[in-house]
């Protein structure tokens, strides 16, 4: 007998529901709005995104924090995933903040931009939410066909074309490992459901040798989304190609969604299956480490040098990962991976300061994108070049700032869990990667500005800018002196699991 059809709760499911009647509306809006007024679409997508956030908490105050489904099971309601919906939509508003002037500086802040950017939001949540191969899919699909369009916004410029071109290809490529390894694991367990498939290898109801054959191509396909070695190499060729602004999208928000797919694939669905996916996770954690950072000291374009910078921090973010499960054991779980979501949290904020000062510091016909274009900016604007500072202490791991806080929650995990050797191993690549973060420090405080590029004599930006690019360089420091309540809020959504 087939199973009776259970009418949808809606109620679950109405974050994505009123963002895609605001994203189509945000669509429909533009098409009667000209040039000189697309301010009015720029406020209509903030106001979207501020609906979509409330949305997110009017369910998760209506549920408590219980645990529901909706949608014959496809859909999953917790507070993890609330958490992060809550942080996607708020670094969204944050990168529409910082790219407003760059936009319509270029002729880009267009519908195209603001529809895309909210379609792209919708796979986020849909891909967070998921609780079947199927919503995985079509959410990471909806996120990654958004992205390539923003990618080749900017059509006249060939470098734009060139980097969609290789990410669509790369990302159709990975989309096929994916597939072909959940189909494996599909046709081993008979199920797409990530609940029952957690059963059924729970109950040995799996042939092992089949799934750990899916297994190697789901994990690959998530690491290419991760943006992990060696399925990295689209990052530099992207990050550089695309329009500041849409670096910045791709860098920030995308990273919480491909923690939360990891999370559900990995932990919800796979768990049982820990001892196999750790050793290809610290595989890859350490050619993402070693790579990342040493690549990264070669490079004098600021957006290829924080590609290779994502890639490293992606591959600290897998130590957390890795470490839930020891042996068998289950007693690490909550605080690695409350770890690794700390960390992925902060590395969004680090990752809008860091495209936000490049952002903040370009102007109508000047893109700053070089290491020189930094040289002495703290004499023609020592506030900008000390939020640029501490944006470079957090990212390198310095203390006070959380980027400190959160490497040493995940380094705290690996030493638990017996693993001291890759700790070690975590704390000499960083050390080597807090090379390229200082000599940005040094470039702002010790040298002189290149003749013909005055950077900070005409810093672009509207009020509203300048004090994003301040508190968001502020957070930083005030998560590293005060990093309990976050840390908190995190381990609360992982025990809800």
């Amino acid at each position: 007998m087939s199973k009776a059809f259970v009418f949808p709760d809606f109620y679950i499911a109405q974050p994505e529901l009123i963002l895609l009647g605001l994203a189509c509306a945000v669509m429909l809006f533009d098409l009667y709005v000209r040039d000189a007024r697309r301010s009015l679409t720029y406020a209509l997508a903030q106001f979207a995104l501020l609906g979509s956030a409330l949305s997110v908490l009017n369910v998760l105050t209506g549920t408590m924090g219980d645990l529901a489904y909706t949608f014959n099971g496809l859909y999953v309601a917790d507070v993890m995933g609330h958490i992060l919906k809550l942080f996607a939509c708020v670094t969204l508003s944050v990168v529409l903040i910082y790219s407003r002037t760059y936009l319509a500086d270029r002729g880009l802040l267009k519908g195209e931009f603001l529809s895309l950017l909210l379609f792209a939001l919708l796979g986020m949540f849909i891909l967070i939410s998921a609780n079947s191969f199927l919503t995985i899919y079509l959410g990471l699909e909806l996120l990654s066909l958004s992205l390539y369009a923003m990618v080749a916004l900017n059509r006249d410029s060939a470098l734009s074309t060139e980097a969609a071109m290789k990410y669509f290809v790369l990302g159709a490529l990975a989309s096929g490992l994916l597939l072909y390894g959940m189909s494996m694991i599909y046709g081993a367990t008979g199920s797409l459901m990530l609940t029952e498939i957690s059963r059924a290898l729970s109950q040995g109801a799996a042939d092992r040798t089949v799934v750990v054959f899916g297994l190697v191509f789901l994990v690959s396909g998530l690491a290419f989304k991760l943006g992990v070695v060696p399925f990295h190499m689209w990052i530099p060729d992207v990050y550089h190609g695309a329009p500041t602004a849409v670096t910045l999208v791709i860098g920030s928000a995308p990273k919480l969604a491909a923690f939360a797919m990891a999370m559900r694939l990995l932990v919800n669905g796979l768990l049982e299956l820990a001892v196999d996916w750790q050793q290809m996770l610290i595989i890859l954690a350490v050619l993402s480490m070693a790579i990342g950072n040493i690549a990264a000291i070669a490079q004098t374009n600021l957006k290829r040098m924080f590609a290779y910078s994502t890639i490293s921090h992606m591959g600290f973010m897998l130590l957390g990962l890795l470490t839930g499960v020891v042996q068998g054991n289950w007693l690490n779980a909550a605080d690695a991976y409350s770890a690794a979501m700390f960390y992925a949290i902060v590395y969004v904020f680090m990752s809008l300061g860091a495209f936000g000062t490049l952002l903040y510091l370009s102007r109508a016909g000047f893109e700053c994108e070089h290491l020189d274009d930094l040289r002495g900016l703290n004499r023609k604007s020592p506030w900008t070049a000390f939020i640029a500072m501490l944006l470079m202490f957090s990212m390198a791991g310095v203390p006070p700032t959380a980027g400190f806080y959160a490497k040493f929650l995940v380094l705290s995990s690996t030493v638990a869990a017996g693993q001291l050797w890759l700790a070690v191993l975590a704390v000499i690549f960083s050390l080597i990667g807090a090379f390229y973060y200082l000599r940005i420090v040094k470039l702002m405080y010790f040298d002189e500005p290149l003749s013909g590029r005055d950077v900070a004599v005409s810093i672009s930006g509207n009020s509203d800018m300048r004090l994003m690019y301040s508190v968001n360089g502020l957070a930083l420091l005030a998560l590293g002196l005060l990093p309990q309540p976050l840390m908190a809020l995190c381990f609360i959504a992982i025990k809800s699991l």
